[in-house]
Formats: C-alpha cells, sequence, structure tokens
C-alpha cells in the first residue's frame, strides 16, 4: 500500500461525499495505490451512516467507528493504529485541509524528509481563534522549551517508520503535531491556502481548548512545579523582609502597624498561593491516576472493510 490517509469524523456529515470524490480523484491521478480511513468518532450527526454507504461503494475506504466519543487526537490514532500505507497523510473531515494538496506534501517529502506538515497561511479562523492558538502555543513552548509554530495544523504526511514511533506513544494526554515534533527525524513544513469549513462549525469551545492546553502542558512539561516552588521562595522572602522591618520598627521605634487590613490581606494572598500550588500538584497526581489504569486510547465498535480491536 502506497498512501493510507487516515481522517478523524466528527461534525461534518455533509462533507464526506466531495470529502470522499476529491480525495479518490487525487490519489487515482498520482498513480498510487491508497487507503482511506474514516474514523467516527462518535458523531452526533450519525455520521456513521454516510462512512459505512462509501465502505460500501468502494472498498478502497475503510469505516471505524469508535464506541463512544474519545477526541479528535485519540480518534487520529485509531486510525493509525491501522494504516498499511508506506505513507501516511493525516486530515480533518471538513474540507478546509484541501485534498489537491496532498500531491504538494508528497513531493516535499520525495526530497528527502520524513515528515512534511501543511502551514496555513490566511487562515479561515477568527480573530479570537488565531490569537488563543498563537497564546497556547508560547505558553507551550515555555513549558517543554519546545519552538512550535501556531500555523501547523494537523494536515501532513509522514513515512511509515515515524507513525509506527508515533503510535508507541501511548499516552492519554496526547498531542499530534507536538509529538510529531518530538520523535524528531527529518521535518518541515510547506504553506497551503486551507478553504472555509464545507459546512458546521467547529467543535473546540473556548472550554475545550483551555482544558486540553492544561492538559498538555502538564503531561509534557513539570516546569508549573518549578514555577510554583519559584514563587513560594519569593513570596517568603518578601514576607520575611517585611516581618524584619516591622520588628526593627517596633524595637527602635515604637511605633507597630495598627490595623488587620494588611494581615488579613497577606492571609487571603499566600492561602490563594498554596491553593494554587496544590492544584499544580494535584493536576500531576490527576495525570499519574489516568495513565497507571491504563486503559484503552479508545475501543473500536465497528471495522468495516477491516478487522480492529481496542488499543
Amino acid at each position: 500500500m502506497d498512501f493510507s490517509v487516515v481522517v478523524p469524523v466528527y461534525g461534518c456529515r455533509d462533507a464526506l461525499p466531495e470529502l470522499h470524490r476529491r480525495l479518490v480523484e487525487t490519489l487515482e491521478q498520482m498513480g498510487k495505490s491508497f487507503e482511506l480511513i474514516f474514523v467516527d468518532d462518535h458523531d452526533k450527526q450519525n455520521s456513521w451512516e454516510e462512512i459505512f454507504r462509501i465502505c460500501q461503494q468502494d472498498k478502497r475506504v475503510r469505516g471505524i467507528k469508535l464506541s463512544r466519543n474519545f477526541g479528535q487526537i485519540r480518534a487520529i490514532t485509531a486510525g493509525l493504529d491501522n494504516a498499511k500505507g508506506d505513507w501516511i497523510v493525516v486530515m480533518d473531515c471538513d474540507l478546509q485541509d484541501r485534498p489537491e494538496s496532498i500531491p504538494e506534501l508528497y513531493g516535499k517529502a520525495c526530497e528527502g524528509f520524513d515528515v512534511v506538515f501543511a502551514k496555513r497561511v490566511d487562515r479561515k479562523d477568527s480573530a479570537l481563534t488565531k490569537f488563543l492558538s498563537k497564546s497556547f502555543y508560547k505558553v507551550y513552548e515555555y513549558f517543554t522549551d519546545g519552538t512550535y509554530d501556531a500555523s501547523l495544523c494537523n494536515f501532513s504526511i509522514s513515512r511509515r517508520i515515524v507513525i509506527q514511533n508515533y503510535c508507541k506513544l501511548r499516552e492519554h494526554n496526547r498531542g499530534y503535531t507536538m509529538f510529531i515534533k518530538w520523535l524528531g527525524f527529518r521535518q518541515t513544513a510547506i504553506e497551503l491556502v486551507g478553504d472555509e469549513r464545507f459546512s458546521g462549525s467547529s467543535s473546540y469551545s473556548f472550554s475545550k481548548k483551555m482544558n486540553m492546553a492544561f492538559e498538555l502542558i502538564t503531561a509534557q512539561s513539570n516546569k508549573p512545579l518549578q514555577l510554583s516552588i519559584r514563587i513560594g521562595f519569593v513570596i517568603s522572602l518578601i514576607a520575611f523582609a517585611f516581618l524584619t522591618y516591622t520588628v526593627l520598627r517596633q524595637l527602635l521605634f515604637n511605633d507597630g502597624a495598627a490595623g488587620w487590613t494588611s494581615l488579613i490581606a497577606s492571609i487571603y494572598l499566600m492561602g490563594g498561593i498554596i491553593l494554587a500550588a496544590i492544584g499544580v500538584v494535584g493536576l500531576y497526581v490527576g495525570n499519574i491516576f489516568t495513565e497507571v489504569k491504563n486503559r484503552p486510547l479508545y475501543v473500536i465498535e465497528e471495522d468495516v472493510n477491516g478487522e480492529g480491536a481496542a488499543k
């Protein structure tokens, strides 16, 4: 198998027939053998009916239905675990990623790269979404001591050896582009213009994005723990200096500080910092709790044109 195209499906049922048509047309023109893997992440629009219909018409399409919603990254992992191609393409189902761009990604990979990411220019997203994306990557860079480009997206092509090693990473708090970059190999990116969503809207709410950001940062870095320790030391030094100043003032000038306002404010300040530090520790304990249970990343309910099992 030359190519595998992995597509996580959620919230874009209407786009699937057009996506299938354009993928088949593009890959047939390349003259390569291929498989298309559509992973239904328990879509509320019942996209499985459409995926099943496409699988019945085209045996090169493999449909994987997850037993519940496990999230986009785990749906991608389910597809990658079952991909057979020498080159694996990952793309979204909403047609913001153009299937016609696959030959460009492959052409760049043939120059000697193991991974080629799409770098979106003129993103069809709101100003707030772009700002939050850039802000997250800046914070993520600080905590992980890495360099990440906010314009990179999941749309990419990777050599099989890269995906095989990605699939060995079984952390529950997962990323795709970040994990692939961590693996190393020869990587690059090319600029591609994206389209508007074919239908529907993004399922990633602000709260979901914030939760994912916290999960990824605490899963990949222990800097938040170090930061809480540093803040604690700084505040302790300030408090010690203020205490020394107050004692000396009392001894030398018999001028004690009157009132309880500063005292109560200090207590609440320290209490808030202590609770925040405990919360940071709690996040890491929660991550450990999730990992040691060693539950599967996803569960396959149905698998059309292939065989699947829980992974």
